[in-house]
C-alpha cells in the first residue's frame, strides 16, 4: 500500500486476536470433524496420528472456539461495547443495504445508503456466526459428555451440530471470498488493525461522518 494513502484506526489487537483465533479454531474443528462423517475422509486420521489425536485436537480446538468473546471483553472491551452496539442496531439504510447489495457485487451501479462502523452484511454475518456458535457449543458439549445429560438432548444434539456447522461453513466460505475478492481493503483492518480512508467514505460512510466530526479524518 502507498505510503500517500491515508489509514484510519478500526480494530485493535484484542479484537484481531479473537477473530483470527476464531477461525484457526473452526477450521481445525472442521477439518478434525471431517472423518467423523463420512469415510472418505478418514486418510485426515493419519494427518493427525490416529483418530484419539484427531477427536484431541478436535476438544482442543473447541475450548478455543469458546475463547474469542471472553478475550475481546478483556483485551478490547470498547471494541467489543461498539460491536454489541452495531448489531443491535438496524435502521432502514441496513434494510436497504440488502436490497442494493446484489448490484454492487454483480458491477452495476446502485443506490448503497452510507453503512456503520459494521455495515449491514457485516452484521448479518455476526449475527449467524454468532447463533451457529452457540448451536456448535451447546451441541458439542453435551455430545462431549452425553452421561451428563438426558438422551432426549443427546439425540437432538447431532442434527443440531450438523445444521450448525453447515451454516457456518456457508457464511465463513462467503465472508473469506468478499473479504479476499470484492472488498480486498477491509482485510487490511484485520491484519494491521487500520484501513484506507477512501475505503471507510465509501463503504461505511456514516462511520466516516463520525471520524469527520471528530477530526479523525479529513
Amino acid at each position: 500500500m502507498s505510503k500517500n494513502i491515508k489509514t484510519v484506526k478500526r480494530f485493535n489487537k484484542g479484537f484481531i486476536l479473537a477473530h483470527w483465533l476464531n477461525a484457526a479454531a473452526f477450521l481445525m474443528l472442521y477439518v478434525t470433524g471431517l472423518p467423523l462423517y463420512t469415510d472418505f475422509f478418514d486418510w485426515l486420521y493419519v494427518v493427525f496420528g490416529g483418530p484419539e489425536n484427531a477427536r484431541l485436537v478436535h476438544r482442543i480446538s473447541a475450548v478455543c472456539f469458546m475463547l474469542p468473546i471472553p478475550l475481546m471483553i478483556i483485551f478490547d472491551f470498547a471494541g467489543f461495547k461498539n460491536w454489541m452496539k452495531n448489531l443491535f442496531s438496524w435502521k432502514k439504510h441496513d434494510l436497504v443495504y440488502f436490497k442494493e447489495f446484489p448490484k454492487e457485487f454483480f458491477g452495476r451501479k446502485s443506490n448503497m445508503p452510507k453503512q456503520d462502523f459494521f455495515n449491514a452484511g457485516e452484521k448479518l454475518n455476526s449475527w449467524v456466526m454468532i447463533i451457529t456458535g452457540i448451536m456448535l457449543i451447546g451441541s458439542g458439549l453435551i455430545m462431549w459428555m452425553p452421561d451428563k445429560f438426558s438422551k432426549t438432548l443427546v439425540t437432538w444434539a447431532y442434527p443440531i451440530h450438523n445444521i450448525g456447522l453447515g451454516l457456518a461453513a456457508a457464511v465463513v466460505i462467503a465472508h473469506i471470498f468478499m473479504s479476499v475478492y470484492l472488498f480486498r481493503a477491509s482485510l487490511r483492518g484485520m491484519t494491521k488493525g487500520d484501513v484506507d480512508v477512501e475505503y471507510v467514505k465509501d463503504h461505511h460512510g456514516r462511520w466516516y461522518d463520525e471520524l469527520k466530526q471528530e477530526g479523525k479524518v479529513d
